[in-house]
């Protein structure tokens, strides 16, 4: 009676009553039946999104006991992969709860801890919000599936998608998603990231010497290492080809990422060993900062392609930062290569040559052919620029042809006691009939072979080593010499010293530049390779002597042999024949007593900040620690200055000297390194600062004026005279 009353409540007579019961039997009884089969779970919630009902299966397939599940909060029982393509809405599954918004197939996996110990379970869910007719929301009704199979085989799919199948890096595509992701989300919240760009130099060659097997072994070895160097810092990817790319969030410290790129250069440039031989190649790379360089994605990756192009065309192995006066290098380098071969075909190319000096008696027992050109448009180009460009292509042959001929020509000239050194590119070294080339200019010069010294780097053992082997073979048999140049920076001088017929080292000019300081092991280093050299039967020529500081510390190291400026520079073959007289040639040495850190001389306009005025001066001379500037009259010493060196670059700086227009300033921090063999700062003004500042959000623009602080007039009269400075006063 009880029941049929509570039906006739429910429905309108007993005859519907015991009808509706029926048919909520049945749909009970279906619903049972289809929980059952698997293809699919029931679920709900209440109005406050918290679990009230879940199919006993699906938690079965979950791990987890259906209790601890129940009476959990949708939002916080469910999490979603936020890096599923599939989720159509983009919103977690939280969001479209708390939204009351309609759930469709969001594949969630349950976010207790119990749930994660096993495999993991990936449930699709979908969701219709319960609202009844006074528009009152009640929670949800939903239905769920396993689709843990076909997400793990999405992901997989989604992974050879994103990542490179030969490194394991991340791929192109996955790089630029996540470049752009992370501007994105750092222009909001006004965060800095750095992108690297790498290429490997002189792959092409152990691509075409050892074979593609070889080759791709190699970049494996390469992705490795770039792995143990970058560690957590960053994102990796390889690009395609020999092109890496690194993404380095919350970096803008120029020190730190010129030391980071140095390393790189250093762990990539030591030899590879593939079977049973060693392949060595190098790396260069570009670097460059959003905000300061750009914005977007386009616009970093230019500007750390052409901060890449800039730092091959330097010379290979280093690093470059973008700056916004940067060229177009592919143009550059192509326009650079016609005039190159231009220059050859006009004979408009000369030698000239550095003394190696015997220190016991000053004697001059060598000189080094170094390559000059001076361009009618471009004034005197560096070697560092046009050689490799050369090397890149076909006229690295007749160029290297040419500097043979003339130097055993020049050379003639000399006294019969004096030796020219030649230097031999890799790709020269290996080419077919290099030999022959030898050859031919020690014949059509009549030079002696022994008076002929060919100076080669460790990367001419990078190729086929039986080739190899075999050109030492026919060097030797013609009677010219051989020095390893460079020696002290590779990784496997020892195993070429045991294999190659070398009469001569050349100690490395890094190990000069840092021999007088106490708390560098440069000075055991030189002593070291001396050693070794006198051990081996071996000359030894130390390079880079500029002070009598150095000067003494190598030659109390044993050092018989010097080249550097302290002696010569290098100098024009009219010059030479001009210095020999009697049939010796003699230099005595003459420079500074110290050696000091580089400083450069130059002309450039930069803005002095004192107080609320900005004045207009010259810097004539910059190290990392320091300024000689002429253009301010009536400045005390102690005075505190802040320059403007362009580009939101800023130092802060006090005067130690101070005469008539022109000062001497001493920097709070020291400038770093920019790759270029110039110098900037750590940090520079930021763009979001510039914005906050009232200017547009965008990325710097090289030289000029830091626009920040300069809207209002000054409400002082300035305490300084300013004069105007030429470039030749």
């Amino acid at each position: 009676m009880a029941v049929r009353n509570l039906l006739k409540g429910f429905s309108g007579s007993q005859d519907d009553a015991v009808s509706d019961l029926t048919s909520n039997g049945l749909r009970a009884a279906v619903l049972d039946d289809f929980e059952q089969t698997g293809i699919a779970w029931i679920w709900a919630s209440d109005a406050e999104g918290v679990l009230s009902y879940l199919s006993p299966a699906a938690a079965e397939a979950l791990d987890v006991p259906l209790p601890t599940l129940l009476g959990q909060p949708l939002a916080g029982l469910f999490e979603t992969d936020p890096d599923d393509p599939d989720n159509r809405s983009g919103r977690p599954l939280g969001f479209q709860i708390k939204a009351r918004s309609r759930i469709t197939d969001v594949v969630v996996r349950c976010a207790l801890p119990e749930a994660k110990t096993g495999r993991p379970v990936w449930l699709s869910l979908s969701g219709q919000p319960k609202i009844d007719a006074t528009g009152k929301f009640h929670g949800y009704r939903g239905a769920a599936k396993d689709v843990s199979v076909e997400y793990q085989r999405k992901i997989e799919d989604q992974r050879l998608a994103e990542f490179d199948s030969l490194t394991g890096l991340y791929n192109r595509h996955r790089m630029n998603r996540r470049l752009e992701s992370v501007l994105a989300a750092y222009k909001a919240a006004k965060r800095v990231c750095a992108l690297m760009m790498l290429d490997l130099d002189r792959f092409k060659q152990v691509n075409d010497t050892m074979g593609h097997p070889a080759g791709d072994a190699l970049l494996q070895q390469v992705a490795e290492r770039l792995r143990n160097v970058i560690g957590d810092r960053g994102e990796i990817g390889r690009l395609g080809g020999d092109e890496f790319q690194v993404i380095l969030p919350d970096m803008d410290d120029r020190g730190k990422l010129g030391e980071l790129a140095e390393k790189i250069i250093q762990i990539i440039s030591q030899p590879y060993p593939i079977d049973d031989k060693r392949a060595i190649i190098g790396t260069s790379v570009g670097v460059a900062i959003a905000p300061y360089d750009g914005l977007e994605l386009d616009e970093l990756t230019r500007a750390s392609d052409l901060a890449l192009y800039a730092a091959k065309n330097g010379g290979r192995g280093q690093f470059r930062f973008y700056s916004a006066d940067l060229k177009d290098e592919e143009e550059e380098r192509a326009l650079l290569l016609d005039d190159l071969r231009e220059a050859l075909a006009a004979d408009e190319l000369q030698l000239h040559y550095q003394p190696v000096v015997r220190i016991a008696d000053s004697h001059v027992v060598g000189m080094e052919a170094l390559m000059r050109w001076e361009h009618e448009e471009r004034g005197w180009v560096p070697p560092g620029t046009f050689i490799p460009v050369a090397e890149e292509s076909s006229l690295i042959g007749p160029l290297g042809e040419w500097a043979l001929h003339r130097a055993c020509r020049d050379a003639m000239e000399w006294p019969d006691t004096v030796r020219v050194a030649v230097n031999v590119s890799a790709r020269q070294f290996t080419g077919n009939g290099f030999v022959d080339v030898v050859a031919s200019a020690l014949d059509a010069s009549g030079l002696a072979p022994d008076r002929l010294e060919l100076e080669l780097t460790e990367s001419v053992f990078m190729g086929d080593s039986e080739t190899t082997e075999a050109t030492f073979t026919a060097l030797k048999k013609l009677g010219v010499r051989l020095a390893l140049d460079d020696f002290g920076t590779g990784y496997s001088s020892l195993s070429y010293l045991r294999s190659a017929p070398f009469d001569k080292l050349k100690v490395d000019k890094s190990f000069v530049d840092t021999c007088t300081q106490k708390d560098q092991n440069s000075a055991k280093i030189i002593t070291a390779i001396i050693g070794l050299s006198k051990a081996l039967g071996m000359e030894t020529t130390v390079e880079g002597v500029e002070a009598f500081d150095q000067l003494d510390v190598v030659k109390k190291r044993g050092a018989e042999l010097v080249q550097g400026w302290i002696y010569s520079k290098a100098m024009p073959q009219p010059v030479v024949l001009a210095n020999i007289t009697s049939g010796e040639f003699k230099i005595e040495p003459s420079g500074p007593d110290k050696h000091r850190a580089d400083r450069r001389s130059m002309f450039r306009r930069i803005g002095i900040i004192h107080g609320d005025h900005r004045y207009e001066a010259v810097i004539r001379d910059l190290s990392k620690n320091g300024a000689f500037i002429e253009g301010l009259v009536g400045v005390p010493k102690g005075t505190q200055f802040v320059l403007d060196l362009g580009g939101g670059q800023l130092v802060v700086c006090e005067v130690m000297r101070s005469e008539g227009a022109q000062i001497g300033v001493e920097f709070e921090s020291p400038l770093v390194s920019d790759g270029a063999g110039g110098l900037c700062t750590r940090h520079r003004v930021s763009p979001y600062a510039l914005a906050a500042a009232g200017m547009p959000l965008t990325s710097l623009a090289q030289g000029g004026a830091t626009p920040l602080g300069q809207q209002q007039a000054p409400s002082s009269p300035p305490q300084f005279m300013q004069v105007q400075v030429g470039s030749g006063g």
